[in-house]
C-alpha cells in the first residue's frame, strides 16, 4: 500500500509583506505551480513564489482542518509560526533543490 502524505503550507512574495495559506497533496507541484504563475488567482496576483512553512499530515482532511485553522489568524500569528521553523524566511523549496 502506497502511504500519501498531505501538506499545510505558507508562501509569501520576495518582501514578505502577504501570505498565502493552502493545503495539498503533493507539495513540490503545487509550489511550482505557484512560482510558474500557472493559474490564476491571489498568488498570481500578488507574486507569491515563496514557500516559507509547511507541516505534513497522513490524511487529507487533517490537513484541511489545519489549513482552515491558520487561515483565520491574524498576520502576527501567522508571522510567529513561520519564525518558529524559518526565522530567516527562507525560500524552503530552494533548500530542497540543494539536497
Amino acid at each position: 500500500m502506497v502511504r500519501r502524505e498531505f501538506y499545510t503550507y505558507i508562501m509569501s512574495n520576495i518582501r514578505n509583506s502577504v501570505l498565502y495559506v493552502g493545503m495539498t497533496g503533493n507539495l513540490e507541484g503545487r509550489v511550482r505551480q505557484h512560482k510558474e504563475k500557472e493559474i490564476n488567482g491571489f498568488t498570481k496576483k500578488y507574486n507569491i513564489t515563496k514557500l516559507v512553512y509547511f507541516e505534513v499530515y497522513q490524511t487529507p482532511m487533517e490537513a484541511i482542518y489545519r489549513e482552515k485553522q491558520i487561515k483565520r489568524w491574524r498576520r502576527e500569528k501567522k508571522v510567529w509560526l513561520i519564525n518558529l521553523l524559518n526565522a530567516e524566511w527562507l525560500d524552503l523549496s530552494v533548500e530542497w533543490k540543494r539536497r
